[in-house]
């Protein structure tokens, strides 16, 4: 419910009071949520990238007030670096051609593999779905079932850096 608070998917509040809780982790209204927090200091250490933003000092300093996480207007500049490093994430990585090239290598292994580990069929049972993590490759490349050879090939590509070219060439076009 929290999660989904600011999309387009949003369900109805099972509370009006404090619904400033509803802003913790996906916040509709400014977009300063624990959500960011994690993935942009996240991304930025697994990149080797510097994060020169503390969200920590945001976090100590935030306040309610009617109803809405506030933040002191002394830290406006840690909220810029927030958004200024999530931007320079998206430029340098997220966009980057050789990761979008690898998403779409994995995404066409579990295509590929739907069939035979049944992934599409966890997506309905939160039980089942939380399990869908990075350890469904591991099967995939694991697996001696001939069932699971394409996409068990495709992985083995991308451990190899063998990647998509033409989707590259595409990309660097559009970007």
């Amino acid at each position: 419910e929290m999660i989904l608070a600011s999309s387009e998917f949003a369900l109805p509040r099972s509370s009006s009071e404090k619904s400033f809780l509803y802003d913790i982790v996906a916040n509709g209204r400014n977009g300063i949520d624990v959500d960011k927090f994690d993935y942009i200091a996240r991304d930025c250490r697994a990149c080797g990238l510097g994060c020169n933003f503390e969200f920590q000092r945001l976090m100590e300093t935030m306040r309610v007030l009617d109803d809405e996480i506030c933040y002191r207007a002394k830290d406006y500049l840690t909220i810029h670096k927030l958004f200024a490093t999530r931007a320079d994430l998206y430029r340098t990585v997220y966009t980057h051609p050789k990761v979008k090239a690898i998403e779409l290598m994995v995404v066409d292994a579990l295509v590929l593999a739907n069939d035979y580990l049944q992934i599409s069929s966890s997506i309905q049972d939160p039980a089942e779905y939380w399990k869908l993590d990075d350890s469904i490759i591991k099967t995939i490349e694991t697996s001696p079932c001939p069932e699971l050879k394409e996409a068990r090939e495709l992985i083995l590509r991308i451990r190899r850096r063998n990647l998509y070219q033409a989707c590259l060439y595409q990309l660097l076009f559009f970007l």
